[in-house]
């Protein structure tokens, strides 16, 4: 049975109610398109036009989906990426001559900082551009909406255990974790006593993983995975004209914007 947009009457409870309502109404395949085009524009356009337009889109629309502040996270997880490259381009860009200030042996250069700024800028924009599918679109959503415009089961499931194996490891290790030290395992202190503890932690981590594997394939083998034949639709997703002409001219246009600052057309911008 196929449900018609939605129609949650006929849904399982377990689906719950689909987004609907500007960019969060969008397929999870044009999200993710509208993501992959960002981090392209904020990565692939020299100097700071490309992160900053790419940081005020993706800020606006966050702001118009209501998950503005949830982007903290993302960003805080981004902070050690940051100072490492703030701290390597200010301190050793090559070449550089317009020293800031002596630092013993080191001599911070305004050509290193100001390439440092441009990158951490386009980390962010990159890091906010993730953010915003992630919030927005569940990993479900976008491997079925990517299954129904003609991605592969096997290639769809792949990369869905993949995307969900990180959050359910860390879950995983931090329960190991806290049974291990009510067992009386010493986890914390010094670095040696850390590094003796990684294999009683380890090895449930490894056996749990190997379980989920061999579950998740039996799950999947009598639920008729390999069967031939298209899989029955519990719900479609918005996609339409528009959002086909949006995927395609997004596509178009950023590969013609990358082309452009490759080859030096866009050195007008700052």
């Amino acid at each position: 049975m196929t449900a018609a947009p939605g129609d949650t009457a006929v849904l399982p409870g377990f689906l719950g109610p689909a987004a609907s309502g500007g960019y969060r109404g969008l397929a999870p395949a044009t999200k993710l398109v509208i993501a992959l085009a960002e981090a392209l524009i904020a990565f692939g356009v020299r100097g700071w036009s490309g992160p900053l337009a790419i940081l005020v889109v993706v800020l606006a629309t966050g702001l118009a989906a209501r998950v503005a502040r949830s982007f903290l996270p993302f960003l805080l997880a981004t902070i050690p990426l940051l100072l490492s490259i703030v701290l390597v381009n200010t301190f050793l860009y090559p070449g550089a001559t317009d020293t800031i200030v002596l630092v013993g042996p080191f001599h911070p250069t305004w050509t290193g900082l100001v390439a440092a700024s441009q990158a951490t800028a386009r980390v962010v924009a990159f890091a906010m551009s993730v953010a915003l599918l992630g919030l927005t679109t569940t990993t479900d959503d976008l491997m079925a909406d990517l299954e129904q415009h003609g991605l592969g089961r096997r290639f769809t499931f792949v990369v869905g255990a993949t995307v969900r194996m990180v959050p359910r490891m860390l879950a995983r290790a931090g329960e190991i974790t806290e049974a291990q030290r009510a067992r009386g395992l010493d986890t914390q202190g010094s670095i040696r006593r850390r590094v003796q503890g990684l294999l009683p932690l380890a090895g449930p981590l490894v056996i749990g993983a190997l379980t989920d594997v061999e579950e998740q394939t039996m799950a999947l083998e009598a639920r008729a995975f390999t069967a031939p034949g298209r899989r029955t639709v519990l719900r479609t997703y918005p996609d339409g004209t528009f959002q086909w002409a949006l995927r395609w001219g997004l596509t178009l246009g950023t590969v013609v914007v990358l082309i452009l600052s490759v080859t030096g057309q866009l050195a007008f911008l700052p």
